[in-house]
């Protein structure tokens, strides 16, 4: 982070506590990578950024070293809950797959998908005849396993907010599926997600549930369904980036 920092021009503090540490990154991050956030709050999809060769070159090297790139294996046999999380289209079709292969391979307890109401674009239209995020999760559903998992759709929190969000969905989750402190939950998403989703769900079921909580991306050579042209793009990465710092921040607040 401190090299991925530098690369743009910036400082980062040395011995600075920690929420003045993620305060700070995300105040940067805001300033340079929130190529969302210029768009008005586009979609994930919709961002197209073209960096200098030696920034893109600085975000891939942070990228891997802050774990977006690789798809790992889940550390344990046994988990109570496995949840699917849904996103774009493709990735809805993707992490479904992904966690039925996990899902035989491993001892799974309830598996639900966690989605919202989010219209889909034109692009994602293209990838399967559905209208929303959660009819796409549910088409992924019915391939990957059958009928038999429950799609459960989120209604946003802030009712001003378009969408649920990420945490929105785990609370949905969790006010139905009530886990136990004793409950390990298995989370599949993509692997660009994994460190900003692995922080909310800490912060939502973690310190709330005191349960034990594994999060993995899928791995795109062995998806039935490709990644779009773009999607390991420098720019994603750095947006996502800062998408694990705020959810850091907003984790160390909650745990403070």
């Amino acid at each position: 982070m401190r090299d991925l920092v530098a690369a743009f021009g910036g400082d980062l503090p040395r011995d600075a506590p920690t929420a003045d540490l993620l305060a700070w990154l995300d105040d940067f991050s805001d300033a340079h990578w929130n190529f969302r956030g210029r768009l008005g709050g586009a979609e994930r999809d919709r961002v197209r950024v073209d960096l200098p060769p030696r920034l893109a070159a600085a975000a891939l090297q942070a990228a891997r070293g802050l774990g977006l790139t690789d798809s790992i294996e889940p550390p344990h046999d046994e988990y109570a809950h496995l949840l699917i999380l849904g996103g774009l289209a493709r990735a809805c079709l993707q992490r479904t797959e992904h966690a039925a292969r996990l899902a035989a391979t491993r001892r799974v307890g309830a598996v639900a998908a966690l989605g919202s109401l989010r219209p889909l674009g034109p692009e994602e239209r293209g990838v399967v005849d559905v209208d929303t995020e959660a009819e796409a999760l549910a088409v992924g559903v019915n391939a990957a396993f059958g009928a038999d998992v429950p799609v459960l759709v989120a209604p946003p929190r802030d009712p001003a907010a378009p969408r649920a969000n990420t945490a929105d969905t785990y609370e949905h989750w969790a006010a139905q599926a009530c886990p136990r402190a004793d409950e390990r939950i298995l989370i599949v998403t993509t692997p660009i997600y994994v460190p900003f989703q692995h922080c909310d769900a800490i912060r939502i079921l973690g310190l709330r549930y005191r349960c034990g909580i594994d999060t993995v991306g899928f791995d795109p050579a062995r998806a039935s369904t490709p990644q779009p042209p773009g999607a390991h793009g420098a720019d994603r990465y750095l947006q996502e980036i800062r998408s694990a710092i705020r959810a850091a921040r907003a984790l160390h607040t909650a745990a403070a």
